[in-house]
């Protein structure tokens, strides 16, 4: 596949224009983060030395130095700028100060080694980030592919992606459905959960983990009590395991569970949360439906795009001034509650004939300044809301 994404140029950029930071490149797996780089490394034709953590075993933090001093090898015969790349580096136990401090001589001594860095966990990136490489880096987001891309690439409609999602890879499989799930299960799934979550977090109960990512396939964009969770669960233990379990989720870009809004007040951890999966792909490998069959369920391929409205704006968030909630009060409920600083956008997703607004009104009574959007019926057509960047459309 022959198509750049934009953190290519946004990575070449950043190198040419502060190569005293490290680029540090994080996102999903298999969503193109490996085949970005190598674009990087080619179109900027330097020396470069690639190495990944990525096995079953991963290496120590000696592995990372190992690197280095191959890539100060290769400075030492070109004279000139060279590139380090270590791929999946949160394997590496303790890598953010093995990285602090040989990113530090280098820049004492005056080296022109360019790194960059990638990984597949933001957890496990944002506390090494966080704690050992304050002011050193600039982050890169690559993250699922949007509709736009998929168009461009693939030639996929809006049902198409609403169904198949924006995992690359296996879109050449999708014309039969049945290789296509069991590739998204098998090979991209249980990859994730093995090795990103299980492997490098401690999780006593793998059995309700998956469960949990299951639970949370079949009620997308729908909002669940921890305890009502509880009952539909094999061995779930208490509602703090399964709040936890959800935020493994998230750092691996799997699934979200989105909180009540509530400004002005703390928000309470074991609230309901809203399950949102990050790519609809995701939902649709575990599903029993076909493409077919989501075409002609107006409630099933509703959840879908609400879903798929809600992942657009997570995968799209980069600040922490950003945040996406849900907002319910009674009857009355807000599919998302969009903060951007001070800013607050209470947004309806209406897939299929318009329904009552009533939710918004209440919102907008509770909350006088917030703003209200529509997408969808007498609203923002769906293909032209997903058709530009997700933010672009309250800034």
């Amino acid at each position: 596949m022959k198509i750049k994404r934009n953190v290519v140029e946004n990575i070449i950029d950043l190198i040419k224009k502060a190569p005293f930071l490290l680029q540090i490149v994080i996102g999903p797996r298999q969503l193109g983060k490996t085949t970005a780089v190598a674009q990087v490394v080619k179109s900027l034709g330097w020396p470069t030395v690639v190495a990944t953590a990525d096995a079953p075993r991963p290496p120590d933090a000696a592995w990372i130095e190992e690197k280095w001093n191959q890539a100060k090898e290769e400075e030492k015969k070109s004279r000139g700028p060279v590139l380090l790349v270590l791929d999946e580096i949160q394997k590496v136990e303790g890598w953010s100060e093995v990285i602090k401090r040989l990113w530090d001589e280098e820049k004492t001594n005056g080296g022109k080694l360019i790194v960059i860095l990638v990984g597949s966990s933001s957890l496990l990136m944002q506390k090494g980030m966080t704690e050992s490489l304050a002011g050193r880096f600039y982050l890169h987001r690559c993250m699922h592919w949007t509709f736009s891309e998929c168009h461009h690439a693939f030639g996929w409609d809006l049902n198409k992606w609403f169904f198949f999602g924006g995992y690359p890879g296996p879109a050449t499989l999708t014309h039969d459905e049945t290789i296509w799930k069991n590739y998204i299960n098998d090979s991209l799934i249980e990859t994730v959960l093995a090795r990103d979550v299980m492997q490098l977090q401690s999780v006593s109960k793998p059995v309700l983990l998956r469960n949990l990512f299951g639970f949370a396939t079949a009620f997308p964009a729908q909002i669940f009590s921890y305890n009502k969770m509880l009952g539909q669960l094999t061995d779930a233990g208490n509602t703090t395991t399964l709040a936890t379990y959800l935020k493994l989720l998230e750092t691996a870009f799997l699934v979200s569970g989105l909180e009540k809004f509530s400004r002005g007040k703390v928000r309470q951890r074991g609230s309901s949360p809203k399950l949102i999966l990050w790519n609809n792909a995701l939902v649709n490998a575990f599903d029993q439906r076909s493409y077919e069959q989501m075409q002609s369920d107006p409630v099933w391929r509703g959840r879908l795009i609400e879903n798929a409205v809600g992942a657009y704006f997570l995968n799209s968030l980069t600040t922490s001034n950003q945040s996406l909630t849900y907002w319910r009060d009674g009857n009355d409920e807000v599919d998302f509650v969009l903060t951007i600083g001070q800013e607050i956008w209470a947004i309806e997703v209406k897939s299929g004939l318009p329904g009552k607004l009533s939710g918004l009104a209440a919102f907008k009574k509770a909350y006088p300044k917030a703003k209200s959007f529509l997408i969808g019926s007498h609203g923002v057509p769906l293909e032209e809301f997903f058709t530009k960047p997700a933010l672009s459309w309250f800034v």
